[in-house]
């Protein structure tokens, strides 16, 4: 297991749309295991492949207390959301620091693969809703931050931007 580096907020690559997983194989394996270690020793809840410039439709997740119940999605479909929608606060490992409220249906249906190359389907609610949508717009290129008003957004990305330069000072 290696730790992979985290690209942040406004990498350019962040907007990459992912491609299918071809298939769960030696490589996809090793990559998730990679990716929960990251993710985990970021603190994070969840992390798309996109992050970690792959490029491909690929998501890990844990959002338990304990921090020992990985979710792998791979090829996610959101089959079915809530018209129910909520504001909640929302943090990204791709922009460290920042948190702000994001709309978000309250309830998904999600089929995807496992990390054995199973199909599952997954019915989610609350944080673990939240986290999937969040996790699955990386993988169509978007970041949390593109919900929030374009003065918002941009004060977030000059922070981000002077971080990269001088992380010291932020």
């Amino acid at each position: 297991m290696a730790l992979l580096p985290i690209l942040h907020y406004p990498d350019p690559k962040l907007h990459t749309v992912a491609k299918p997983v071809q298939a769960v194989d030696a490589r996809i394996r090793t990559l998730i295991s990679d990716m929960l270690q990251t993710m985990y020793d970021a603190e994070g809840i969840g992390l798309a492949a996109t992050q970690v410039d792959v490029h491909e439709r690929l998501v890990v997740i844990d959002t338990s207390e304990e921090r020992n119940q990985p979710l792998v999605l791979v090829n996610p479909e959101i089959t079915w959301a809530s018209p129910e929608r909520q504001v909640a606060d929302e943090g990204c490992l791709s922009v460290p620091g920042i948190y702000d409220g994001v709309e978000r249906s309250t309830s998904v249906k999600v089929r995807a693969l496992d990390a054995d190359g199973q199909s599952r389907e997954i019915s989610a609610d609350g944080l673990l809703a939240v986290c999937i949508q969040h996790e699955m717009d990386h993988l169509m290129g978007k970041v949390f931050v593109e919900y929030l008003s374009p003065l918002k957004r941009n004060r977030i990305k000059t922070k981000m931007l002077k971080a990269r330069r001088d992380p010291e000072r932020v």
